[in-house]
């Protein structure tokens, strides 16, 4: 191994280490708590781990949602037990490969390992990947697929090998199993073809096998879920229908000014304005960091020009330039991942549906410093260590500047606790610190109920209800009886229950942010 390649893997190796830093320390805490939606995810998983027939392709639950992420939950649970970590583990783990998959597209995309380090390194660190990597949503396996199906791509169109196009649609089916919004990853593809017959000389006669077969195998992997839609075609529209721009009830009658002014919203989050939900990113900051925003939008500018370039070239002078096709493909991944943010009309800015953009954000980033290094290097005869320092001064500050934002303000912010409602996921530590002969009922909202179920899993002694359910409470022993509850619905609880059981002692639990929660015990 020579010396450069030796170097580049060390420094990769410190970009993943750094990566995999960033997304474990603190795990139990930061996020403050457990978010319903991911205790839904734990709850579906643990259903399996109790019955295999309960294993899905698509979980319908909480509007819907493709089983992959649910099932490798199952896994992580059956290895690790129930916690914070193993829920997290699979979010975790696709955050960094996602890292390294970036690194080797950027790599083979520009044929630059300091471009592809660099794309990797900003990825590592961004505050909005590194937030998303710690929290159990699906959605984190779309930077993942994409990356590895385009890096494969990519790969199969430089070496013209049909197992490398195999592999892409593999990964390229594993989309079907995983987020709502890569649905329409496949629009990437379509729009891309017309600017592979420009940039290929040869390009049905090289690469019509190596397509089909990437075609075959992506219908192979997606199968289970276009059968799973075919039997149950609500799964398939279940949560479009309630959020799109197109409906009815949340336009107003008029979709189209509703769409232009999500467009406008979704473009502007990355460098102007805030995705004002605290658990996709950090208000009132916008979703990317000064110095990242702005070689992000230099990056698309000096992209968007490349790319008219080379289409007017090869069109008036038949030049050949891959060029052509890494800029087309750039262009459309972006736009078309896009498309599932600014067509909802729910709480937009949303980084979370625009997840499959990052990628092309952070390649972008990093190609537009390796153009400006690279013309340093070849017109620059002075000043040129000047220009490295004020690069190096500008990905240092990236990489300090999101950590900082992250494991030292967003992660210790009360709104962040409240937005993942902390003291519920609190409760449910204490209930699971309780003794089996008391009589433990958490009466809680419905969703918040799933979040202290998933930690008391099959304890006989724990029951949920809802605050309209009080009738349901009849403990074998009055003296054992252990009821916890929030803010909501408070005083009827107190009230319902003194009056059934005669007074009772209340405890209020508060930690340092002031968020709480009540404990109802008989007096002995």
């Amino acid at each position: 191994m020579k010396n450069k390649e030796k170097l580049v893997l060390i420094a990769l190796s410190l970009i993943i280490l750094l990566g995999v830093f960033l997304r474990v320390y603190h795990i139990n805490t930061a996020p403050p708590g457990i978010y319903p939606d991911e205790a839904v995810n734990g709850q579906d998983a643990l259903r399996v781990l109790d019955d295999f027939d309960n294993f899905q392709w698509f979980y319908p639950d909480n509007d819907g949602r493709e089983g992959l992420f649910m099932n490798l939950v199952t896994v992580s649970f059956a290895f690790f037990g129930v916690s914070a970590f193993s829920l997290k583990l699979p979010a975790i783990i696709f955050g960094i490969l996602a890292i390294l998959g970036t690194y080797l597209l950027a790599r083979e995309m520009f044929k630059s390992d300091r471009l592809a380090l660099l794309a990797a390194f900003f990825g590592a660190v961004s505050f909005v990947s590194v937030n998303f990597s710690r929290i159990s949503f699906r959605a984190n396996m779309l930077p993942f697929i994409l990356v590895w199906s385009f890096y494969f791509l990519f790969l199969g169109l430089n070496s013209k090998k049909t197992i490398h196009f195999v592999l892409a649609g593999i990964f390229f089916g594993l989309g079907m199993h995983s987020y709502i919004a890569f649905r329409l990853a496949p629009f990437i593809l379509v729009g891309a073809l017309p600017f592979l017959f420009l940039a290929k000389k040869d390009f049905i006669k090289d690469f019509c096998k190596p397509i089909g077969m990437f075609i075959i195998s992506f219908i192979i992997i997606a199968l289970p879920m276009f059968y799973t839609f075919y039997i149950h075609p609500e799964y398939f529209w279940s949560r479009p229908n309630h959020v799109s721009v197109f409906s009815p009830e949340i336009s107003k009658g008029h979709p189209w000014k509703m769409l232009l002014n999500n467009i406008e919203l979704s473009f502007l989050k990355y460098n102007f304005i805030p995705d004002n939900n605290w658990r996709n990113s950090f208000p009132p900051f916008p979703v990317l960091n000064p110095a990242l925003g702005v070689l992000f939008l230099l990056g698309m500018f000096s992209s968007i020009i490349i790319f008219g370039r080379s289409l007017w070239a090869r069109l008036a002078n038949k030049t050949y330039s891959n060029n052509l096709i890494i800029h087309a493909v750039l262009l459309l991944w972006f736009f078309v991942m896009l498309v599932p943010e600014f067509m909802t009309a729910e709480g937009l800015p949303h980084a979370l549906r625009a997840i499959g953009t990052l990628p092309v954000v952070y390649i972008w980033a990093a190609f537009f410093v390796g153009f400006i290094l690279k013309k340093v290097e070849e017109n620059i005869l002075w000043g040129k260590k000047i220009i490295y320092g004020f690069f190096i001064f500008v990905i240092l500050f990236i990489g300090v500047f999101d950590t900082a934002k992250y494991h030292f303000f967003w992660a210790n912010n009360i709104q962040t606790a409240r937005s993942f409602e902390k003291n519920i996921t609190d409760a449910a530590y204490y209930i699971n610190t309780l003794p089996p002969e008391k009589e433990v009922y958490a009466v809680l909202g419905n969703m918040q109920r799933v979040v202290v179920r998933m930690f008391n899993w099959n304890e006989s002694n724990f029951h949920d209800l809802s605050p309209f359910e009080l009738d349901k409470i009849n403990p074998k022993n009055i003296k054992e009886i252990v009821i916890v509850f929030s803010d909501y619905r408070k005083d009827e609880i107190i009230k319902e229950l003194s009056a059934r059981f005669g007074e009772m002692q209340l405890r209020t639990i508060e930690d340092a942010q002031g968020l709480k929660y009540y404990i109802l015990e008989k007096i002995n």
